[in-house]
């Protein structure tokens, strides 16, 4: 059983933004089967907005400025979707 000091000092290396973006990637690989370009399209655009409303005194701004191309891939994205 691994001690609770263990998993503390591991998860110290992390911050919202690394949870935000696995979040994302798992979310893309969840949307992927759907084969879906609206579903995508959203991931990315949902994404892009909760990166940028995430308190900045939790991340770096660097995760928050991500939140720009992923609500504008998004917008895209779903603009070139079939319907």
């Amino acid at each position: 059983m691994l001690s609770p000091l263990f998993i503390d000092t591991f998860l110290l290396d992390y911050h919202l933004g690394h949870v935000l973006l696995l979040g994302f990637v798992v979310s893309l690989l969840g949307a992927a089967p759907l084969k879906s370009q609206k579903v995508i399209a959203s991931v990315f655009a949902g994404f892009g907005v909760i990166f940028i409303i995430a308190p900045n005194t939790t991340m770096p701004p660097t995760f928050i400025l991500l939140g720009i191309p992923l609500v504008l891939i998004g917008a895209l994205l779903w603009t070139m979707a079939d319907s």
